[in-house]
């Protein structure tokens, strides 16, 4: 008896890659990771939103996965991870200080680790030990950046404080001086009448004696 088997046969992983790059393309056109400005004028912070790259700047968005406020000094960054690595991932393009602020958080660091991980080239495990050692790298480099902020901080308002007291004090000397010099022409004029009253008190004795 003749048995026959039903063979079904898989596309490869690159046909595959052919069928869904349409759809990743479409994404990557039309989803744009960008800021969504707030606050007021002088003093603007952001929303990192995911929005259609067809929507107005400030208008309608998809999702938000973090907030962005250059006012603070490092700037703050609040930023959910794995939603960004994911769009990212997906093919949302992020606008160039979105960029920025993604590769700083390690976002796009993580993105190229994985993309090593699905080649071959290593394992999750050695991915993220490369990531863990490039984010105590990072967080070392913030802490010196601090430190050195605090000090040049406490250096500068030492000179300022010094350049203050130096100010203080040549403005002390010149009052002492004006009050010394209205001291010395007081003194000079109440001994120039008083020479005045003891050259006439002669004259004023004298002239009885004439009548």
């Amino acid at each position: 008896m003749l048995i026959r088997k039903k063979v079904v046969i898989l596309p490869s992983r690159y046909e595959l890659a052919a069928l869904f790059k349409p759809i990743n393309i479409y994404i990557k056109m039309a989803t744009r990771i960008r800021l969504q400005r707030h606050g007021r004028k002088g003093y603007a912070f952001y929303s990192i939103v995911i929005a259609d790259v067809r929507a107005p700047r400030d208008g309608k968005f998809t999702e938000k996965i973090g907030t962005y406020n250059p006012n603070t000094n490092p700037a703050t960054v609040d930023l959910n991870f794995e939603r960004a690595l994911y769009w990212v991932e997906t093919g949302a393009q992020p606008t160039d200080t979105v960029r920025n602020i993604l590769s700083n958080e390690g976002v796009m660091l993580m993105k190229h680790l994985n993309g090593g991980v699905r080649k071959g080239a290593f394992d999750e495990a050695a991915a993220k030990a490369k990531f863990e050692a490039w984010k105590q790298s990072k967080d070392a480099k913030a802490v010196a950046a601090a430190d050195k902020n605090a000090a040049d901080k406490k250096a500068a308002d030492a000179a300022r404080l010094e350049a203050e007291k130096k100010v203080n004090e040549k403005i002390a000397e010149k009052v002492a001086e004006k009050k010394a010099a209205e001291a010395a022409a007081k003194a000079e004029a109440e001994a120039a009448a008083q020479s005045e009253e003891a050259a006439e008190a002669p004259a004023t004795e004298e002239a009885p004696a004439e009548a």
